[in-house]
């Protein structure tokens, strides 16, 4: 568990998702969007190519939340605000800062960036500690 003050950084979490992640977590979420899995629809519709699930780009922000506090049982809230695209095979990078910590319960502030672009951001967890 990483030491929780007030003003502390959380360990960050560093991970590149691989051009078959959306195939993959479409089919686990069974969201079949074509702008996930359809490479040229996607650009049709006017995007990069195909993009990130907003649910993955959330779930790394809960693991950065449960590595810092020691495990699943220890995250207890969750919120995040989806503001940007994220892409298959360009690190994604979530960092949080502590902003209150008392009483057993810190709640930590969160941000999820790829290529210095928020894709997550105004995320808040709150974690027992």
């Amino acid at each position: 568990m990483a030491d929780l003050f007030i003003g502390a950084s959380i360990p960050e979490v560093r991970v590149t998702p691989d051009k078959y992640l959306t195939a993959r977590y479409a089919g686990a979420s069974g969201d079949f969007n074509p702008i996930h899995i359809d490479e040229d629809f996607a650009r049709a519709v006017g995007l990069p190519g195909r993009i990130l699930h907003g649910l993955w780009s959330m779930a790394q922000v809960a693991r950065a939340q449960t590595e810092a506090a020691g495990g699943p049982e220890h995250l207890k809230r969750l919120s995040v605000q989806f503001r940007g695209m994220g892409v298959p095979e360009q690190e994604v990078l979530v960092t949080g800062t502590v902003r209150e910590a008392a009483d057993g319960r810190a709640t930590i502030d969160t941000v999820a960036e790829q290529d210095g672009k928020q894709i997550i951001r105004n995320a808040e967890a709150e974690i027992t500690i």
